[in-house]
């Protein structure tokens, strides 16, 4: 007789799980009496944190929700950072978690991982915590996450089981069909209204944000319907191509972009939540709409936060970005401003271009030497400064090949188990799986280190490059500023060589872009991960002279 927690294995393959991060233990081994006759690989992080990190990396890359296996008490309030960095981003996670027995619930005896209410713990960082009473519960809670996931704007959701609910009987439930929910549609009289403001426009702009990423061929015809130049949010990086001509990266913080946005006299905003880490990341206000504003968003809170519009439209990004491309060629198409759309676009390039400052030109030296040697690369970051640096001057012809996190939440130690994460997302069978490589720094390195470990394990021939500046010295920096004296910044740096070796990785160390893609190559075709480290002051006198 199949039980609730060996009927849940079966249900997840119906929707297509092909992956699960946790760690077992005592309160979830019920989870795992399924798992190995199934079809789902099980990865085995080092913490629980890590297991979130990789779901989300996994979620990121293969466009569909990660899924963890999370135990009772210290799992949970383990993976609520790495729940948070997916909330920040509307990433779709599967929280799967034990919970005490029903009549244990919140009874406050000392049981073991106990705590006085875990669904209100990650309430939130979550789009919805449901806790089974019963086993009939289950069909019905997963079809409430693929819900989130499929229709609604991506979070993490949490499903936690108590103990005596995982061991009950549970064959009738089989088999289970997975339900399916359909984005929103764009409504036809919100479509009109925004056609005809847009074919008004003599300079419109286009600033699209992650949660367009399906929407790319569709955004590239209405933009040069509009002949409307666009800004990309760093999680929308390549949703146009690097080489298109309306395509102005990602660099809405720096003066000469502001200037263009306030230029605009239409601004259609899709998939953004306008929000400061993508347009003000050095943190000194001044990002203007001067403009109508437009909105579309899967989020009809979101679509009127931070920045209020003359017209929202609630719908999917792609239906309606197709949508309003469909009517406006049904309207009469004005003459545009003759210094707009591809000719402003490349004044403001050629203006960026000459903005930044040697260590800036050396790090974006480092990416794109990285790009040469593996095109296909995920490139996914940390809160370090090759990454700070990437964000403002990479450009990318594809989406999903660059995220990190240094937006949103902005937490430490993100980008070795997400990386990961991504590698296994980022195609059905590994032969045709993209390199991942991780940009970290010595700090946010020794947050998740031992995820090397967890990488050798699984046989992913993760790249870890280590941008080493022996401390936090972006904070030095920042305290410097503002007159503090550095205090905890200047931290001890192992010999991370010997410590990957030591956790069964390979390890080297470059100093110049030959040795660095050398170092690349070896690395891509071993079964497992490297890493490269590169001292910061090294590189930049090889690259700068």
């Amino acid at each position: 007789m199949a039980t609730c927690g060996e009927v849940l294995v079966k249900l997840l393959e119906g929707y297509g799980v092909d992956h699960v991060f946790g760690i077992p233990g005592v309160h979830t081994v019920e989870l795992y009496r399924g798992l190995a006759g199934s079809s789902i690989r099980h990865i085995t992080p080092r913490h629980e944190q890590g297991a979130g990190f990789m779901a989300d990396g996994y979620a990121r890359t293969r466009g569909k929700p990660g899924v963890c296996f999370i135990i009772t008490g210290p799992g949970m309030t383990n993976i609520t950072t790495a729940m948070g960095q997916a909330y920040a981003d509307s990433i779709p996670m599967l929280v799967i978690s034990s919970v005490q027995s029903r009549d244990q619930l919140g009874g406050g005896r000392g049981k073991l991982h106990e705590l006085p209410n875990q669904s209100a713990l990650v309430a939130g960082v979550a789009a919805f915590s449901q806790t089974l009473m019963s086993a009939d519960d289950l069909p019905q809670a997963l079809a409430r996450a693929f819900a989130v996931f499929d229709g609604a704007r991506p979070r993490p959701v949490h499903i936690e089981i108590p103990l005596d609910v995982l061991v009950e009987p549970a064959d009738h439930l089989l088999p289970g069909r997975p339900v399916r929910s359909s984005r929103a549609g764009a409504a036809p009289q919100a479509v009109a209204a925004m056609a005809e403001r847009l074919a008004k426009a003599r300079k419109p702009l286009i600033l699209a944000g992650g949660g367009a990423l399906a929407a790319g061929k569709a955004l590239a015809r209405l933009a040069e319907h509009l002949q409307a130049p666009v800004a990309l949010t760093i999680n929308a990086k390549g949703l146009l191509p690097a080489s298109h001509p309306l395509q102005i990266g990602s660099t809405q913080s720096m003066v000469a972009t502001r200037a263009l946005v306030a230029e605009a006299d239409v601004v259609l905003a899709i998939g953004t939540e306008l929000a400061e880490t993508d347009y003000d990341v050095t943190f000194k206000g001044g990002f203007e709409i001067r403009g109508s504003l437009l909105r579309i968003d899967i989020d009809p809170d979101q679509a009127v936060r931070n920045y209020l519009p003359e017209l929202a439209l609630v719908a999917d990004a792609e239906l309606a970005a197709e949508a309003l491309c469909e009517a406006l060629q049904a309207l009469p198409q004005p003459a545009r401003d003759a210094e707009w759309g591809v000719a402003r676009a490349q004044r403001l390039r050629e203006t960026l271009a000459t903005a930044w400052d040697q260590p800036t030109l050396s790090q974006t030296r480092l990416l794109t030497s990285i790009l040469q040697r593996l095109p296909n690369a995920v490139l996914v970051g940390d809160s370090t400064q090759p990454v700070y640096t990437g964000n403002l001057t990479l450009d990318l012809d594809h989406p999903r090949r660059w995220f990190n996190a240094s937006t949103g939440y902005g937490t430490l130690g993100y980008a070795l188990p997400a990386a990961m994460g991504a590698w296994l997302g980022s195609a059905e069978r590994p032969a045709e799986r993209s390199p991942a490589v991780c940009l970290i720094g010595d700090g946010g390195l020794q947050f998740t280190l031992p995820e090397l470990a967890s990488a050798v394990e699984a046989q992913v021939p993760l790249i870890v490059l280590l941008w080493n500046n022996q401390g936090y010295e972006e904070i030095k920096k920042y305290m410097v500023n503002r007159a503090i004296e550095p205090v905890g910044v200047d931290i001890h740096t192992p010999d991370f060589i010997g410590v990957a070796r030591a956790l069964g990785a390979e390890a080297e160390d470059v100093a110049d872009v030959e040795q660095l893609q050398a170092a690349l190559g070896r690395a891509v075709d071993r079964n497992g991960p490297t890493l490269i480290q590169v001292d910061q002051n090294r590189w930049q006198a090889s690259v700068c002279g």
